[in-house]
């Protein structure tokens, strides 16, 4: 989305269109449909020339009418719409939780967690953890120095963008009151007279915007541009924000577990459209003739919020990890990230706990472009970023459906030794707040698309252990046998330098390799 903001910086400068580059012509494929668009992840490279999971083709083909055993899947996030209709009868509940009683039924520590837990309470802004670095005293660190250094190139990217953001807000003002209109369409804008200088050049401003825009929503593409700059400034990068006092606990102590709530989603649902739309590419019902399919069927989701709008909170995702375990999953997303970690201990022994209980946790690579075997990217499964703390971790990379040189998304972070794999990651349509639907890109997308197929593997091969499962997703993937290009400089590499496997998920040929493992129960694939 940034590259999006900072091309329409760059009309605000001049004031005329921006042209992007144009994709390449060597793997150019005819235009996806709509329909084709809507459930791409879920087509076959072969039968449909389009790099999805090849996911339709295991139901179709493999599973047909056999019922698997019911799988839960942690849902690590900014919380998750329970009532959507196409979630609403996939949400785990408790049922050793007795419902709005005000008491710990089943003594797991959480009181009326009958849909999973909030760590958050009713806190939902919050600074970036490098942020929260620099509100302490300079210890003179080393990590202290790449905090400040990281916050003056991200504070110095993001201030430009409030003129640009303030030009277009007070141009789409004037055209508003001129046409009288709140949302007027682009061919109203383009047939209003503009006699007065100021409208003409307000005229000319909300033309540029939307050529630029992505989608015929140019409204909804505003608002994101203004809530992108002003959450940055406001929140994120404000030293005299404190988004957590709100919660009540001291996130410094891991033994202080007693606040958040029950209420699995944000105060206003609409801050929870990240963790709704995970939890529908994991589970919206397949074949009911609304919005997407999911990936998994036969699958129960445990929202459990703990990803505010900013960084993470370490003691919050390890909670949040050992609850998800403690309470039945079998599988846990995590689509969040960051660069620092204060508290990496933490998580690695939750991870550690995680693997203990046979959970596969499925972690989004990042979405900043770069190689996290040489930069930092948190969470991880490794201290050294050479060798896994656990077995149980799969970090998953972001495809897009342009099979070819530019197949990895450009946003998508890389590495041949810490990312395992790689998604679909790019325009996926899936459940938003208040019974929506809407297409969302980032390795926060990938991540529950591998998720869905780690669901299904264990449903209905619940004899395989968690390691098995990953070592499968990463083994029976569609090899990659060309150079691809990564990162903002787009520079080109070998596919299989991007990741362990150098492969894309393939959820019909780990269906297969499951079921001749699953006779074999000492077999232990080692990708």
């Amino acid at each position: 989305m940034i590259k999006k903001f900072i091309a329409i910086y760059l009309i605000a400068l001049s004031y005329s269109a921006f042209s992007q580059n144009s994709i390449s012509e060597n793997y150019k494929k005819q235009p996806l449909s709509e329909l084709q668009l809507q459930r791409w992840s879920h087509l076959d490279l072969e039968k449909d020339s389009i790099p999805g999971m090849s996911v339709d083709k295991v139901y179709s083909e493999l599973i047909k009418d056999k019922k698997g055993s019911k799988v839960i899947v942690a849902v690590i996030d900014s919380g998750v719409d329970i009532d959507h209709p196409d979630l609403k009868s996939t949400i785990w509940t408790n049922k050793n939780e007795k419902v709005n009683n005000k008491k710990d039924d089943d003594k797991n520590g959480y009181v009326d967690d009958i849909h999973g837990w909030n760590f958050l309470g009713e806190a939902n802004n919050e600074n970036l953890e490098l942020v929260r670095m620099l509100k302490k005293p300079n210890d003179g660190s080393e990590e202290y120095k790449l905090a400040l250094a990281e916050y003056e190139k991200k504070y110095n990217k993001v201030f430009p963008l409030k003129e640009t953001v303030d030009l277009f807000l007070n141009a789409d003002k004037n055209v508003r009151e001129a046409l009288k209109k709140e949302d007027y369409t682009s061919e109203e804008l383009n047939n209003m007279p503009s006699v007065k200088y100021e409208l003409f050049q307000s005229k000319r401003i909300m033309q540029s915007f939307i050529e630029q825009s992505e989608g015929k929503n140019f409204h909804q593409d505003l608002k994101e541009f203004k809530d992108y700059v002003y959450d940055q400034l406001n929140f994120n990068l404000n030293k005299e924000f404190d988004g957590r006092k709100i919660v009540g606990d001291n996130p410094n102590d891991i033994n202080d577990k007693k606040y958040g709530n029950n209420v699995v989603y944000s105060k206003d649902r609409k801050d929870s459209l990240h963790g709704t739309h995970v939890a529908g590419i994991i589970a919206q019902i397949r074949g009911n003739g609304i919005g997407g399919d999911g990936v998994a069927q036969n699958v129960e989701i445990m929202p459990i919020r703990a990803v505010p709008n900013g960084d993470e909170y370490d003691k919050d995702i390890a909670l949040a990890i050992r609850y998800a375990t403690d309470n039945g999953a079998k599988v846990i997303n995590g689509s969040f990230g960051k660069d620092f970690s204060p508290h990496k201990e933490w998580v690695w022994d939750a991870i550690k706990y995680a693997e203990s209980k046979d959970v596969l946790i499925v972690f989004a690579a990042g979405n900043d472009g770069k190689n996290i075997d040489t930069e930092p990217s948190f969470p991880a499964d490794t201290k050294d970023k050479k060798t896994e703390i656990a077995s149980n971790v799969i970090e998953i990379g972001a495809i897009n459906y342009n099979y070819g040189s530019k197949m990895v998304a450009d946003f998508s972070n890389y590495g041949k030794t810490n990312v395992d794999v790689f998604a679909p990651g790019v325009k996926i349509y899936a459940t938003i707040p208040e019974g929506k639907y809407k297409y969302e890109q980032g390795t926060s997308m990938a991540s529950p698309n591998v998720a869905g197929v780690a669901a299904m593997l264990r449903s209905f091969y619940p004899n395989l252990k968690a390691s098995q499962i990953k070592n499968i997703i990463m083994q029976s993937g569609t090899p990659i046998n060309f150079d691809v290009e990564v990162g903002d400089e787009h520079k080109l590499i070998p596919f299989s330098e991007t990741c362990v496997s150098g492969k894309i998920v393939n959820a019909y040929n780990a269906m297969k390799m499951a079921e001749q493992l699953s006779k074999e129960p000492k077999s232990n694939p080692k990708a």
